[in-house]
């Protein structure tokens, strides 16, 4: 008999936890992990259809030279709804095999889904700089993100994910006048780029 697999338990958060806001706003790592901490395991078919919870998301935005890390979201993501379309935001679901490891659970799911999607030049800094909220779609409304600000010694990143495509670093300006095709947290963190990179 065919042992069937577990199916995957991501971080949650009571909604009535996270900030009223929409859009982008401006918090620091001790706010996340403060955050964090209120978090529990839920299945993730589950937390998908429940938007009583937020799914916690790191969202790293990586940058070298001025140039900005973007690729576009194959059909073989986790996220169906965002196929198609381009991402600035590296990162994924806190999972609960994340709970298991040493150390703070978010910073080893952030390391975690980061080196299972790309490998990177050395790191120069890595700042947490703030969440984003966005209830007006379906995906939004049972996600919060933690936007990173990743700085690389040289711009080289390769994929390590099928399901990300056309992968490369481009001046923001080429962003900008593709903003029609970014995925709508990309187009949040563009809205607020002064906020996010000084």
């Amino acid at each position: 008999m065919e042992k069937k697999e577990r199916e995957e338990m991501v971080m949650v958060v009571p909604r009535d936890q996270v900030p009223d806001f929409q859009g982008f706003m401006a918090v620091g790592r001790d706010y996340v992990l403060a955050l964090s901490s209120l978090g529990r395991y839920m299945k993730r078919s589950l937390a998908e259809e429940d938007p009583s919870f937020k799914q916690l998301i790191p969202y790293a935005i990586i940058m070298s030279g001025g140039q900005v890390f973007k690729y576009r979201r194959g059909v073989k993501g986790g996220e169906s709804r965002l196929h198609g379309l381009i991402s600035v935001g590296v990162g994924g679901h806190i999972s609960a095999v994340d709970e298991d490891l040493f150390g703070e659970a978010y910073d080893k799911a952030f390391e975690r889904e980061l080196s299972e999607e790309v490998a990177m030049a050395p790191v120069l800094s890595n700042a947490v700089l703030g969440l984003i909220n966005d209830d007006s779609n379906p995906v939004g409304r049972v996600h919060l993100g933690v936007v990173h600000l990743i700085t690389l010694e040289i711009p080289e990143v390769k994929s390590r994910e099928k399901a990300l495509l056309d992968a490369g670093f481009v001046p923001l300006d080429e962003l900008r006048s593709r903003y029609a095709e970014l995925e709508t947290w990309s187009q949040i963190c563009l809205d607020n780029w002064n906020r996010i990179h000084d």
